[in-house]
């Protein structure tokens, strides 16, 4: 038992993560509707929130957030990210939110140290 908590702290658990995604991202944006001239105080409160709640885990990893709003208005998105790293300790996961008017993509990347 001690082994697999000793493991759980250092590596990346992506429903953990997730879970401190959402949580941002729903206190961020919870009911609100898209508006352009929010964008940017959107986008930093979510990265923000997230770091912030990913560093109080105590963990040794520096972490990377990614936040991207859309409106949702038909148009397209592609992206594509690929790492180099341990994948036994380093980790990502993408966190996906939509409500009526906007779409929120949160991608967070874990690197041990």
């Amino acid at each position: 038992m001690d082994e697999l908590q000793g493991a759980e702290e250092t590596t990346f658990v992506v429903e953990e993560v997730t879970g401190i995604v959402k949580d941002a991202v729903e206190s961020t944006l919870g009911g609100s509707n898209y508006q352009h001239n929010k964008i940017n105080q959107w986008t930093s409160n979510v990265v923000e929130s997230t770091l912030n709640q990913l560093t109080k885990l105590g963990k040794p990893f520096k972490y990377i957030v990614n936040c991207v709003i859309m409106q949702k208005i038909g148009a397209g998105l592609h992206a594509a990210s690929s790492c180099y790293w341990d994948s036994a300790t380093d980790g990502s996961c993408t966190v996906r939110w939509e409500n009526k008017t906007m779409y929120c993509i949160v991608s967070v990347f874990g690197l041990a140290i």
